[in-house]
């Protein structure tokens, strides 16, 4: 059966859609905002979920197959995540939203080839002190949230820097009152 990992696919490509859109329509000062606690631009943050994804399909599978999962640590996480930040710090929109959308139809494509059994698959996880979880808590927990997770982080980034949050239309921009499109101002900026 497939009813469960096809929904699991769909929620992937939701959040991984509605990061690229945001992205999309960033102005190039917002894209080289730092998200904060974090300290990466938004543009090497969105370009992360898209690298991020074959090694959080690959742990996935793992657990599908019965196979416990060791040595992943948070140090470890820190390390991928500080080497990509340095190599991909000049990323460019265009690149990042690419290699998200790539990256991300490939790991829905994976999770739909598994099956809703495996879903149920429990074995001890290093990320999370050995704790027995389930293949469907692996997924949920790493691939199917990141883009959600960091798309709400590269809002609150935006806000703590002073960008307006004014409601954004697919395709870019803002949508000012008045019907005309505009791009993000600096709160107290005039227009």
């Amino acid at each position: 059966m497939k009813t469960r990992v096809n929904a699991l696919a769909e929620r992937l490509e939701q959040g991984a859609r509605a990061l690229a859109d945001f992205a999309g329509s960033l102005t190039k000062e917002e894209w080289q905002v730092q998200v904060p606690h974090d300290g990466r631009k938004i543009g090497v943050t969105v370009h992360h979920v898209g690298n991020m994804y074959p090694i959080e399909i690959d742990v996935a599978q793992t657990a599908a197959r019965g196979k416990p999962i060791v040595g992943v640590t948070w140090d470890v996480v820190a390390d991928i995540n500080a080497r990509h930040a340095r190599e991909f710090d000049g990323v460019t929109k265009a690149e990042a939203i690419a290699f998200l959308e790539r990256n991300s139809a490939a790991a829905a494509a994976a999770i739909r080839a598994l099956n809703d059994e495996v879903l149920d698959i429990a074995v001890p996880v290093s990320l999370n002190a050995d704790a027995p979880l389930t293949t469907q808590f692996v997924l949920e927990d790493h691939a199917v949230r990141h883009s959600y997770h960091h798309l709400a982080k590269i809002k609150a980034a935006l806000e703590v820097a002073g960008w307006s949050s004014g409601r954004r239309e697919a395709g870019g921009g803002r949508r000012e009152a008045g019907g005309g499109n505009a791009i993000l101002s600096r709160k107290g900026d005039q227009r």
